[in-house]
Protein backbone atom coordinates (compact mmCIF):
# COMPACT_ATOMS: atom_id res chain seq x y z
CA UNK A 1 0.00 0.00 0.00
CA UNK A 2 1.15 3.68 -0.74
CA UNK A 3 0.48 6.24 1.39
CA UNK A 4 -0.48 9.54 -0.29
CA UNK A 5 2.65 11.87 -0.12
CA UNK A 6 4.64 8.75 -1.27
CA UNK A 7 1.55 8.87 -4.18
CA UNK A 8 1.78 12.63 -4.78
CA UNK A 9 5.78 12.26 -5.06
CA UNK A 10 5.65 9.79 -7.52
CA UNK A 11 2.75 11.49 -9.76
CA UNK A 12 4.60 14.93 -9.68
CA UNK A 13 8.30 13.18 -10.59
CA UNK A 14 9.38 13.84 -13.55
CA UNK A 15 9.32 10.39 -14.54
CA UNK A 16 6.33 9.49 -16.99
CA UNK A 17 6.70 6.29 -17.09
CA UNK A 18 5.74 5.89 -13.11
CA UNK A 19 3.23 8.47 -13.28
CA UNK A 20 1.38 7.14 -16.06
CA UNK A 21 1.56 3.66 -14.37
CA UNK A 22 0.05 5.00 -11.00
CA UNK A 23 -2.28 6.40 -12.59
CA UNK A 24 -3.63 3.64 -14.71
CA UNK A 25 -3.40 1.42 -10.88
CA UNK A 26 -5.70 4.42 -9.44
CA UNK A 27 -8.00 4.84 -12.10
CA UNK A 28 -8.41 1.24 -12.46
CA UNK A 29 -10.26 1.14 -8.72
CA UNK A 30 -7.50 0.97 -6.64
CA UNK A 31 -8.50 1.84 -3.00
CA UNK A 32 -5.73 2.90 -0.61
CA UNK A 33 -6.30 1.78 2.64
CA UNK A 34 -4.82 5.07 4.38
CA UNK A 35 -7.30 7.55 3.51
CA UNK A 36 -10.61 6.54 4.95
CA UNK A 37 -11.23 10.04 6.42
CA UNK A 38 -14.52 11.20 5.24
CA UNK A 39 -13.10 14.64 4.36
CA UNK A 40 -16.69 16.59 3.65
CA UNK A 41 -17.89 15.47 7.38
CA UNK A 42 -14.32 16.68 8.70
CA UNK A 43 -14.44 20.15 6.74
CA UNK A 44 -18.07 20.49 8.21
CA UNK A 45 -17.49 19.82 11.49
CA UNK A 46 -14.53 21.97 11.15
CA UNK A 47 -17.01 25.10 9.92
CA UNK A 48 -19.53 24.04 12.68
CA UNK A 49 -16.75 24.66 15.13
CA UNK A 50 -15.80 27.69 14.26
CA UNK A 51 -19.48 28.79 13.71
CA UNK A 52 -20.31 28.10 16.97
CA UNK A 53 -17.00 29.62 19.07
CA UNK A 54 -17.00 32.72 16.41
CA UNK A 55 -20.51 33.40 18.55
CA UNK A 56 -18.77 33.38 21.79
CA UNK A 57 -16.62 35.87 20.12
CA UNK A 58 -19.38 38.38 18.55
CA UNK A 59 -21.07 38.12 21.87
CA UNK A 60 -18.25 39.41 23.82
CA UNK A 61 -17.86 42.19 21.58
CA UNK A 62 -21.07 42.93 21.79
CA UNK A 63 -20.78 43.33 25.44
CA UNK A 64 -17.86 45.00 25.43
CA UNK A 65 -19.14 47.35 23.01
CA UNK A 66 -22.97 47.87 24.95
CA UNK A 67 -20.22 48.60 28.24
CA UNK A 68 -17.73 51.33 25.94
CA UNK A 69 -21.07 53.10 24.94
CA UNK A 70 -22.49 53.01 28.41
CA UNK A 71 -19.87 54.49 30.44
CA UNK A 72 -18.01 56.66 27.96
CA UNK A 73 -21.62 58.16 26.79
CA UNK A 74 -19.47 61.79 26.36
CA UNK A 75 -16.42 60.81 25.44
CA UNK A 76 -15.54 60.04 21.66
CA UNK A 77 -14.98 56.64 20.74
CA UNK A 78 -11.28 55.34 21.49
CA UNK A 79 -8.73 53.87 18.96
CA UNK A 80 -9.17 50.39 20.85
CA UNK A 81 -13.03 50.81 20.94
CA UNK A 82 -13.01 51.51 16.90
CA UNK A 83 -10.76 48.18 16.57
CA UNK A 84 -13.16 46.56 18.72
CA UNK A 85 -15.98 47.51 16.45
CA UNK A 86 -14.23 46.39 13.45
CA UNK A 87 -13.34 42.77 14.82
CA UNK A 88 -17.42 42.44 16.03
CA UNK A 89 -17.94 43.63 12.16
CA UNK A 90 -15.00 41.16 11.20
CA UNK A 91 -15.96 38.22 13.24
CA UNK A 92 -19.84 38.70 12.58
CA UNK A 93 -19.20 38.55 8.54
CA UNK A 94 -16.77 35.11 8.66
CA UNK A 95 -19.23 33.57 10.64
CA UNK A 96 -22.48 34.71 8.24
CA UNK A 97 -20.47 33.45 5.04
CA UNK A 98 -20.11 30.01 7.10
CA UNK A 99 -23.51 29.58 7.93
CA UNK A 100 -24.50 30.63 4.48
CA UNK A 101 -22.59 27.38 3.61
CA UNK A 102 -24.09 25.35 6.42
CA UNK A 103 -28.07 26.22 5.64
CA UNK A 104 -27.69 26.03 1.73
CA UNK A 105 -25.18 22.79 1.85
CA UNK A 106 -25.31 21.68 5.46
CA UNK A 107 -27.91 19.54 7.14
CA UNK A 108 -30.13 21.60 8.48
CA UNK A 109 -31.46 24.38 6.75
CA UNK A 110 -32.84 24.82 3.41
CA UNK A 111 -32.58 21.26 3.11
CA UNK A 112 -35.78 21.09 4.82
CA UNK A 113 -37.76 22.69 2.12
CA UNK A 114 -36.42 20.53 -0.45
CA UNK A 115 -37.48 17.36 1.64
CA UNK A 116 -40.23 18.42 3.57
CA UNK A 117 -42.06 21.03 1.73
CA UNK A 118 -42.65 24.90 3.01
CA UNK A 119 -45.86 23.92 4.79
CA UNK A 120 -44.44 21.03 6.58
CA UNK A 121 -41.78 23.08 7.44
CA UNK A 122 -43.61 26.14 8.88
CA UNK A 123 -45.73 23.99 11.17
CA UNK A 124 -42.86 21.97 12.89
CA UNK A 125 -40.93 24.33 15.57
CA UNK A 126 -37.56 23.09 15.24
CA UNK A 127 -37.61 22.74 11.61
CA UNK A 128 -39.42 26.58 11.03
CA UNK A 129 -35.78 27.59 13.26
CA UNK A 130 -33.88 25.67 11.44
CA UNK A 131 -34.57 27.03 8.21
CA UNK A 132 -36.02 30.18 8.16
CA UNK A 133 -35.72 31.91 12.19
CA UNK A 134 -32.32 31.07 12.95
CA UNK A 135 -30.77 32.56 9.70
CA UNK A 136 -33.02 35.35 9.18
CA UNK A 137 -32.61 36.48 12.93
CA UNK A 138 -28.61 36.40 12.50
CA UNK A 139 -28.57 38.19 9.12
CA UNK A 140 -31.05 41.32 10.87
CA UNK A 141 -28.25 40.72 13.92
CA UNK A 142 -25.66 41.23 11.37
CA UNK A 143 -27.03 43.87 9.24
CA UNK A 144 -27.21 45.80 12.52
CA UNK A 145 -23.54 45.52 13.31
CA UNK A 146 -22.54 46.24 9.83
CA UNK A 147 -24.25 49.49 10.86
CA UNK A 148 -22.30 50.19 13.95
CA UNK A 149 -19.18 50.01 12.09
CA UNK A 150 -20.63 52.86 9.81
CA UNK A 151 -21.62 55.07 13.01
CA UNK A 152 -18.47 54.38 14.51
CA UNK A 153 -16.42 55.87 11.56
CA UNK A 154 -18.77 58.90 11.34
CA UNK A 155 -17.39 62.22 13.14
CA UNK A 156 -20.32 63.37 15.06
CA UNK A 157 -20.96 64.44 18.76
CA UNK A 158 -20.04 61.48 21.11
CA UNK A 159 -23.18 61.19 22.98
CA UNK A 160 -25.18 60.93 20.08
CA UNK A 161 -22.78 58.67 18.53
CA UNK A 162 -22.85 56.46 21.44
CA UNK A 163 -26.25 56.31 21.89
CA UNK A 164 -26.53 55.33 18.22
CA UNK A 165 -23.97 52.09 18.74
CA UNK A 166 -25.53 51.75 22.17
CA UNK A 167 -29.14 51.44 20.23
CA UNK A 168 -27.69 49.27 17.81
CA UNK A 169 -25.48 46.84 20.13
CA UNK A 170 -28.30 46.09 22.51
CA UNK A 171 -30.67 44.83 19.03
CA UNK A 172 -28.30 43.09 17.67
CA UNK A 173 -27.12 41.57 21.09
CA UNK A 174 -31.19 40.73 22.06
CA UNK A 175 -31.35 39.15 18.66
CA UNK A 176 -28.79 36.85 18.16
CA UNK A 177 -29.66 35.71 21.61
CA UNK A 178 -32.97 34.89 20.27
CA UNK A 179 -31.73 32.87 17.19
CA UNK A 180 -28.98 30.88 18.93
CA UNK A 181 -30.01 27.30 19.25
CA UNK A 182 -29.51 27.14 22.92
CA UNK A 183 -29.12 23.74 24.60
CA UNK A 184 -32.18 21.86 25.36
CA UNK A 185 -34.47 23.98 23.05
CA UNK A 186 -33.86 21.94 19.81
CA UNK A 187 -32.29 19.19 20.28
CA UNK A 188 -28.95 18.16 21.75
CA UNK A 189 -26.68 21.23 20.37
CA UNK A 190 -24.11 21.97 22.61
CA UNK A 191 -23.09 24.91 24.71
CA UNK A 192 -19.46 24.62 23.42
CA UNK A 193 -18.22 22.96 20.60
CA UNK A 194 -15.32 20.35 20.73
CA UNK A 195 -14.95 20.45 24.26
Amino acid sequence: MYDWLVLYNIITNKNAILSNLLMKVISSGYKIDHFNINTMSTIDNLLLFLHSWLRWIILILLLVGIFNSLSKMQQPLSSVAKKMNLWLMIAAHITLIIGLYQYFFGPKGFIFFKTEGVASVMKNPALRFWAVEHITGMIIAIILITITRGIAKKSTEPAKKNKKLLLFYILALVIILASIPWPGRFGDVPLFRGV
